[in-house]
């Protein structure tokens, strides 16, 4: 009768015994969510800041604003996660955003913030942590810049009628005035025929240079007045245009006087039969049949006189048909019979009456006379 009781107890007590190993056991599992405190040995690197910098200055147009980091690496076997803070002073007392337990990505981690106040300088800061064991916070800042204000430029010359000494006039134009909302500017400049400008005749764009800005336009027409004007942008803020002006554009140069013919009235002389031929033309207005003739003899005898191969030339005697005081108008000759030799000087005799020397097949064959 008392081995029942004895028996009972004794298997009570393992029982106690069994489950008081397997609470041992499972406070010893590092994967355990009841492990309290740091595992010791386990190191968690710090996070690399990848965006925003330190020191950068974002635009209102980026927001929402997203904090990425790096991701950390622990030699522990505990999955990491992350814990992002946002605040206005460089030792968090004034939070504006926290969030833990943000699970990490492929290589970065990162979070999108809540739309952020403008013209406030941010801190934020992240770290790695696994539940028992914590990294330490990496931490940068970011200025968020005030909504953009952007006045029109200053057209500085020409103004007010102004009349400019070129037909490709610059025009400079004085900077707008901006705040720190504002990026690098481009200024648009356009001239028009009209002060509504749908007669555009020159526009493009000058990028910002300091004070003052100079854009050069192509060829405007000359003795008119244009109007322009000019806007500043730095690709998503623009200025309003700055009010039109006006310059006049000079009258047309007077055309320069006709170049005097080459040699006037003296002897031509080159070893080029072309050089020989213009120079004898250019001694002639244009041609009758009579100056024809005298041009055809002053080629034969200059081409002679300078030895031009293929000589001695003369004119080619024409004794029915058109002709020159009774030769040919364009032709001067070597040679008689079959073994003539016959070359133009002179095309198109009754219209442009261009000089030139080419050989030629025999038109016919009649007699040359040398010069």
């Amino acid at each position: 009768m008392l081995r029942t009781p004895v028996r009972s107890l004794l298997a009570c007590t393992a029982l106690v015994a069994l489950a008081a190993g397997c609470g041992v056991e499972k406070s010893e599992n590092p994967l355990s969510p009841s492990v309290a405190g740091p595992i010791a040995g386990v190191d968690i690197s710090t996070p690399r800041i990848v965006e925003p910098a330190q020191g950068t200055r974002v635009k209102n147009s980026l927001q929402p604003i997203r904090l990425t980091v790096g991701n950390a690496s622990t030699n522990g076997v505990r999955p990491l996660s992350y814990s992002f803070e946002v605040a206005t002073d460089d030792t968090f007392q004034t939070k504006l955003f926290a969030r833990s337990g943000v699970t990490p990505g492929e290589g970065t981690t990162s979070i999108v913030l809540d739309r952020l106040d403008q013209a406030r300088t941010y801190v934020w800061r992240a770290k790695a942590e696994d539940g028992a064991n914590s990294g330490s916070f990496v931490t940068s800042g970011f200025e968020l810049l005030p909504p953009p204000e952007l006045s029109a430029p200053t057209l500085v010359s020409p103004i007010n009628d102004q009349a400019v000494g070129s037909l490709q006039p610059q025009l400079t134009v004085g900077a707008s005035a901006k705040n720190a909302g504002v990026g690098p500017l481009t200024y648009e400049t356009q001239v028009a025929l009209d002060v509504a400008f749908s007669q555009l005749v020159a526009a493009g764009t000058s990028p910002e240079t300091g004070g003052h800005i100079v854009f050069t336009t192509s060829p405007l027409s000359a003795n008119r007045r244009h109007y322009w004007r000019s806007r500043a942008s730095d690709g998503e803020t623009t200025s309003p245009w700055a009010a039109t002006q006006s310059f006049m554009t000079p009258s047309p140069a007077p055309a320069p006087p006709p170049s005097p013919a080459p040699n006037p009235g003296g002897p031509c002389n080159s070893s080029n039969p072309d050089a020989i031929t213009s120079c004898e033309r250019a001694k002639f207005g244009h041609m009758s049949h009579n100056d024809m003739y005298n041009y055809v003899r002053a080629v034969a005898q200059s081409l002679n006189r300078n030895g031009i191969g293929g000589g001695p030339f003369g004119i080619l005697r024409k004794s029915s048909g058109s002709s020159c005081n009774g030769y040919s108008c364009d032709v001067v000759c070597a040679g008689q019979g079959g073994s003539q030799r016959q070359y133009d000087v002179l095309g198109d005799i009754d219209g442009a009456q261009t000089p030139g020397f080419s050989q030629i097949p025999q038109i016919r064959v009649d007699v040359c006379e040398i010069q």
